[in-house]
């Protein structure tokens, strides 16, 4: 059970990737009908022209900008998908705004720099929230293109699906972050509000969230899985140069996991050779009557093992340790053999420290 889990993870983990890797320009379906049960509702293409004209005339943007805006929306589809809607009002927003338009031109490139504009102008009180709750989505959306998830989740995490022209995108770009983060409570909150109204929700996103919705319900945060998804999120983070006290939590909190599992281990079989070794090597070729009394001359006694401290596993004698290592290999996929004998390795450098 524990290896179909695991495949099935992976196979979420490529869909994902392959949804996510299609970028802004992959054709998606929007339903006609609207979800009798939504909560949130995505806007009409001709209500959002609407206001991003008005938009520009509070800005009192040039006549020659009024009519770019125009031809630029006369170009869109009679049914847009809610990226090219999003895509369209951020662009048009570029017309009157200098800082949008900075934005908006680093998202249409992949990351070329470790650490990212702030953009603070998203943030005051001053800028209109068509301005600031829209450019956050386009932004959050290239972060998460980007595994930038710690990032994306700082720019969406206060948006909600009225705030934005495409409330859909939203959701599901809120879903992938907290699946990929595996703060579970959070991403099945998200999920469940973009399945809700999946008649007017891209088809694709609607399919991706219901396997994330599925992944994150059977995630158990003290298996073996959760240890080795923590680990890929380090290794994430260290490729992008992130190296500061997030990372290091997140270490910590995998080493105690590790600690935990890898001492459920060695008390099970502890269990085993207790039990295997209390007869005195009787050997039967079947099971004995339910009446009678089995003999032994074995004293009764267990060895007392010290299940040691937090490094106390890395102390093991070698036969044990192989042991262990074979038990979780029969358990798991090879991989995660080589992650506990990393695991070992770094126990034993710190001893020697």
């Amino acid at each position: 059970m524990n290896a179909i889990r695991i495949r099935r993870a992976f196979a979420l983990a490529a869909g994902l990737c392959l949804l996510l890797a299609a970028g802004p320009a992959w054709a998606q379906e929007t339903g006609d009908a609207l979800a009798k049960n939504a909560t949130w509702q995505a806007p009409k293409p001709q209500e959002v022209r609407t206001e991003v004209f008005a938009y520009l005339n509070e800005q009192k943007a040039e006549a020659a900008t009024i009519e770019r805006a125009g031809k630029l929306w006369d170009g869109l589809p009679e049914e847009p998908t809610e990226t090219e809607l999003l895509e369209h009002t951020a662009v048009t927003l570029t017309l009157a705004d200098p800082q949008a338009a900075e934005l908006v031109a680093l998202c249409a490139k992949p990351k070329d720099r470790l650490i990212l504009p702030q953009f603070a102008f998203l943030a005051e009180e001053k800028t209109p929230p068509l301005v600031a709750n829209n450019l956050r989505l386009l932004y959050g959306r290239w972060m998460v293109h980007e595994s930038l998830y710690d990032e994306a989740q700082e720019q969406l995490a206060e948006l909600k699906p009225e705030d934005v022209v495409a409330p859909a995108t939203l959701l599901f770009y809120q879903s992938v972050v907290h699946h990929t983060l595996l703060d579970k409570d959070a991403g099945l909150k998200a999920i469940s509000r973009l399945v809700e109204g999946e008649e007017q929700s891209p088809r694709r996103y609607v399919v991706m969230a219901r396997l994330m919705q599925q992944d994150l319900e059977e995630l158990d945060e003290e298996s073996l899985d959760h240890i080795a998804r923590r680990m890929d999120d380090i290794r994430r983070r260290l490729d992008l140069g992130r190296a500061g006290k997030k990372v290091q939590k997140v270490e910590r909190g995998v080493i105690e996991s590790l600690d935990k599992l890898i001492k459920k281990l060695e008390q099970q079989q502890q269990q085993q050779s207790s039990s295997s070794g209390s007869g005195d090597n009787i050997r039967s070729s079947r099971p004995a009557p339910d009446s009678m009394i089995i003999g032994g001359k074995g004293k009764g006694d267990v060895e007392r093992r010290r299940i040691g401290s937090e490094s106390g596993w890395g102390d093991l004698p070698p036969k044990e340790r192989e042991e262990a290592l074979q038990q979780i290999g029969r358990e798991f996929p090879s991989h995660y053999r080589e992650v506990v004998e990393q695991y070992f390795r770094r126990l034993a450098a710190e001893g020697s420290d």
